[in-house]
């Protein structure tokens, strides 16, 4: 169970703290849910806290585990299904996982065929939010801001 502070990444939406921890009634259920703030996406999201660790809910990395996510930036481009609807579904559930590695992979990858060959317009906005989610916990994590975090990533690819 996480506590009000702490840092966690919310998969699909990146990197943020946890400012309560509410019971809401919702169909005539009461649970307790997470609030999440999520201050790059400027939103908030309610988490379940019975369904957090099936949801991918995870604490954030520690500092020293960056090099590792930027070795993964800086490795050979793994070989994707032609098909982009295909190629699609799979960065989808690749960033689904919440998996920093698994999201650093998603993001170097898009990155290098869009240079090669300009992505779809949905690949394009799915780079965007594995990005978004990357350097959101790049942020936390390392006190970069958002510019410094993203000229990072761009550095490793």
């Amino acid at each position: 169970m996480f506590e009000i502070g702490e840092m966690i990444v919310y998969p699909m939406y990146g990197a943020g703290i946890i400012t309560d921890i509410e019971d809401k009634e919702i169909l005539g259920e009461i649970r307790s849910y997470y609030s999440v703030s999520l201050p790059l996406s400027k939103m908030t999201a309610s988490v379940p806290v019975d369904k957090a660790e099936s949801l991918g809910v995870r604490r954030i990395i520690d500092a020293n585990e960056i090099p590792d996510v930027l070795a993964v930036l800086e490795m050979e481009t793994e070989p994707m299904c032609p098909n982009w609807n295909r190629r699609y579904r799979d960065n989808t559930e690749k960033l689904q996982t919440g998996d920093i590695k698994k999201v650093a992979s998603v993001v170097r990858n898009l990155v290098r065929t869009d240079r090669a060959k300009p992505l779809s317009t949905g690949e394009k906005k799915l780079l965007a939010t594995a990005k978004q989610i990357l350097e959101s916990e790049l942020v936390y994590v390392g006190g970069y801001t958002i510019e410094e975090a993203d000229e990072l990533v761009e550095s490793h690819i």
